[in-house]
């Protein structure tokens, strides 16, 4: 047996407890005036910012005596109260690790300098095997003011940790440790596997040089952050309409995603420039999105960097890898949006012009394992101004330039239990966005069947492999 000690403030959770847990205890009359301290807004605000200081800590230890004569009932009682705003503090990404973590048979123990009265109820409710916290001395149902053993925090988490494990005959080797604060080295370093997350300036460098892997439970792997801005923020006052002249983008149906919640938003594919419409809609939506893109995408220099930077999720085709669907998973489980392509590539040949769109089934089972809406999105136009027979856009239409729809329809009722009938009907929904010329069977001419090829390839439209070129042609691409 083996258990994961995770740090409660700045790790599990985002932020800082305290705010709900003054509230909980105002509410149950606790604190004098109805009210906390003063200038505590700016104490968590600080707290939020830099994590653990010693005066900060200093203050936490001496809570002991401000508690004495409070009844341990009204505590437990104010804890429970506590619960709901302190799940919504939850890293996004934490419960689905804390999944996977359970998955690797470990326990899970909450292990945190917070009063165990007032932080047992959560760590319940959060799906914690054991806590381990700070104890305050009860005589007749009420605090005299001391602690019951020593204050967990820093060396003294590791010594709670470890008579934990000594009980629970657990080798604290094959344990696990999830925390933000340098002050947390020790617990750190005595396990076998140390986590820095959200790591606050000085655990950052102890990682560093101890090669300590550094993770981020608010947000996906990769994906750097500045005062809790994303890439995203930064780019979205550029991604405009405006930013591509040689485009003329009409844009409906955005008030049919969510503006909070997980959220799948599935396209039809027609062209590279559909990442440009696809980028103009995602900054109208005001959230950041995730998407699923070629693993080719990643490995361009500068731009594989940005796509992982906004949170794009690599998909190697032909791999049979499970690991695409199972991180976009983990975004929609952690309230994202995420865009994905269900035709997987642009269709080639006469299944360009078929007027029914046939997609692969993962974003169906995707929508099944995790329940959340569907929503469609029809995209027309993009190959006009950038055809998969070019190498780059044509910018050179900035007088006349080709218009771009975009259309984002209601979520589709899905049954969440056929995969390819579901795949099937949210295709018809994506269908169904397409101006009326998409819906009409057309006899393309050579022309227009090579522009629905890659640079380069050979042969002579309508050939025999039913995709418009000769299945032995040279050239042949993915």
């Amino acid at each position: 047996m083996a258990a994961v000690f995770v740090d409660l403030d700045r790790t599990l959770l985002r932020r800082a407890s305290g705010p709900a847990l003054n509230e909980a205890l105002m509410a149950e009359g606790l604190l004098p005036g109805g009210r906390s301290l003063p200038g505590d807004r700016y104490l968590y605000a600080l707290y939020d910012a830099v994590g653990e200081t010693l005066p900060a800590m200093a203050l936490a230890r001496a809570a002991a005596l401000a508690a004495k004569g409070w009844t341990r009932a009204a505590v437990r009682r104010a804890g429970t109260r506590a619960v709901p705003g302190l799940l919504a503090r939850m890293a996004p990404f934490a419960p689905g690790l804390l999944v996977r973590f359970r998955g690797q048979g470990l326990r899970l123990v909450l292990a945190t300098t917070t009063p165990l009265d007032m932080i047992a109820p959560f760590a319940d409710a959060a799906g914690f095997d054991d806590v381990l916290a700070t104890r305050y001395e009860v005589v007749d149902g009420r605090y005299t003011g001391r602690l019951d053993g020593g204050f967990v925090w820093g060396i003294g988490k590791l010594a709670a940790a470890r008579r934990w494990a000594d009980e629970e005959r657990i080798d604290l080797g094959a344990c696990h440790a999830c925390s933000d604060s340098v002050f947390d080295v020790p617990l750190l370093a005595a396990v076998g596997f140390p986590h820095a997350v959200n790591p606050d300036p000085s655990l950052a460098v102890v990682a560093a040089v101890r090669r300590w892997p550094v993770e981020h439970w608010d947000r996906p792997p990769g994906v750097p952050s500045v005062a809790g801005l994303e890439p995203y923020h930064l780019l979205r006052p550029f991604v405009r309409p405006e930013t591509f002249p040689y485009a003329r983008f009409e844009v409906t149906g955005v008030e049919h995603v969510p503006r909070h919640g997980p959220v799948l938003l599935a396209a039809n594919h027609r062209s590279y420039f559909d990442v440009a419409a696809l980028a103009v809609l995602a900054a109208r939506l005001g959230r950041p999105v995730r998407f699923l893109g070629k693993r080719e995408l990643f490995d361009v220099p500068l731009l594989g960097w940005v796509a992982r930077a906004l949170g794009g999720i690599p998909v190697e085709r032909g791999s049979g890898s499970t690991r695409p669907l199972d991180e976009a998973e983990a975004a929609l489980r952690a309230g994202e949006v995420v865009i994905v392509l269900p035709q997987g590539t642009i269709p080639r040949g006469e299944a360009f012009f078929d007027p029914v769109l046939h997609g692969k089934s993962g974003t169906a089972r995707l929508a099944a394992a995790t329940g959340v809406p569907v929503v469609p999105v029809g995209l027309w136009g993009t190959e006009a101004v950038w055809p998969r027979s070019a190498r780059v856009p044509d910018v050179t239409r900035v007088v006349r330039p080709p218009k771009v729809v975009v259309r984002v329809g209601p979520p589709v009722p899905l049954s969440r239990a056929d995969p390819h009938t579901d795949t099937a009907v949210l295709m018809a929904a994506v269908a169904a966005l397409l101006p009326e010329e998409a819906r009409r069977r057309h006899a393309p001419t050579d022309e227009e069947l090579a522009r629905t090829y890659p640079p380069g390839t050979k042969g002579t439209p309508g050939g025999a492999d039913g995709q418009g070129w000769p299945a032995s042609g040279p050239g042949m691409g993915g």
